[in-house]
């Protein structure tokens, strides 16, 4: 991130102040009221910092900014304070605090109006690059992002893959507004249409047409949202998490629907819950208008996406 120095503080009082609440996580007192480890909130702590100040994570750790005389914030070092104790006692996001966060090369605008961008949303983006590489006719023509929230997914396809248009459909006109502020910070309105609606509707024009469908859609059962961490069942907008009673709603859409807006041959991606795999793939099968149905694993290992090609 570009930090905007608008305000100054010494290294010694950053030193101290990051100290202070790194001993405080500690405190038996507090690890009693709080669900999350002090390792998990300390990484939290100085990925706020990072983001406020431009320091890298090593030299946070290591206080080698101490002697300078100054460093400079885009906050106060009071504001911080304010935002950090919003972050433990009422479990807000830190990137909703701060507005903004960083998903691969971007600098995101994020509210409470979108899903905060996870990062193996990332793998998305590589797996349509690695498609593309196998099938260079899908470089250029149109894709679509079902469900953009934040235009992360759009902004991803577009960067990498600079001869495509994306389709960037959202539902939720709060949600839309924060995906044009970060289409139009990186200058891809040109590359990236935005629409408002649900799905596929928007795209009636473009049936049979599209290289790529990519969605990242609510996948959550309704029964399992009020077990979710605090930080997202009270902070995340539930449009965007909420998938039905069986996590499956959407994802039943897309399958349906996607294959009259695909080329033949183009391509489905979907991310979804961990243990949804197996009932996707049926889902697919029995639509007998796709083959070359792969579950593709997450770094953790745990089948995230599936991946299906029109016939």
């Amino acid at each position: 991130m570009t930090v905007s120095p608008t305000y100054n503080v010494s290294g010694q009082d950053l030193w101290q102040w990051r100290q202070q609440q790194l001993q405080a996580l500690e405190s038996e007192a507090y690890r009693a009221r709080q669900a999350h480890s002090p390792d998990q909130l300390a990484a939290e702590l100085d990925w706020m910092l990072r983001e406020v100040s431009g320091l890298d994570r090593l030299g946070l750790r290591l206080g080698t900014f101490r002697s300078r005389p100054q460093v400079p914030l885009a906050r106060s070092l009071q504001e911080i304070s304010d935002l950090w104790r919003q972050r433990l006692c009422d479990c807000v996001p830190v990137q909703y605090l701060l507005g903004q966060m960083t998903w691969r090369q971007f600098s995101l605008v994020v509210s409470p109006a979108v899903l905060i961008p996870r990062p193996e949303t990332e793998l998305l983006i590589d797996r349509a690059v690695d498609w593309v590489r196998q099938h260079p006719e899908a470089a250029r023509g149109m894709w679509a992002d079902l469900g953009t929230g934040s235009g992360a997914i759009a902004l991803g396809l577009a960067r990498e893959l600079p001869e495509i248009t994306v389709q960037a459909v959202e539902v939720s006109a709060e949600a839309l507004a924060i995906a044009q502020r970060n289409i139009h910070r990186y200058e891809l309105q040109r590359r990236i249409i935005l629409s408002q609606g649900s799905w596929f509707t928007p795209l009636t024009a473009h049936k049979g047409q599209l290289q790529g469908v990519v969605s990242n859609p609510p996948y959550i059962p309704s029964p399992l949202l009020p077990r979710l961490q605090p930080e997202v069942v009270e902070h995340e907008p539930h449009l965007a998490l909420n998938g039905g009673a069986d996590g499956l709603d959407a994802v039943r859409h897309l399958v349906q629907q996607a294959h009259a807006y695909l080329r033949p041959g183009g391509l489905l991606l979907v991310e979804f819950m961990a243990g949804q795999g197996p009932q996707i793939a049926a889902l697919l099968q029995a639509e007998m208008l796709y083959r070359d149905i792969e579950l593709v694993r997450d770094w953790a290992g745990l089948d995230r996406f599936v991946q299906a090609v029109r016939v």
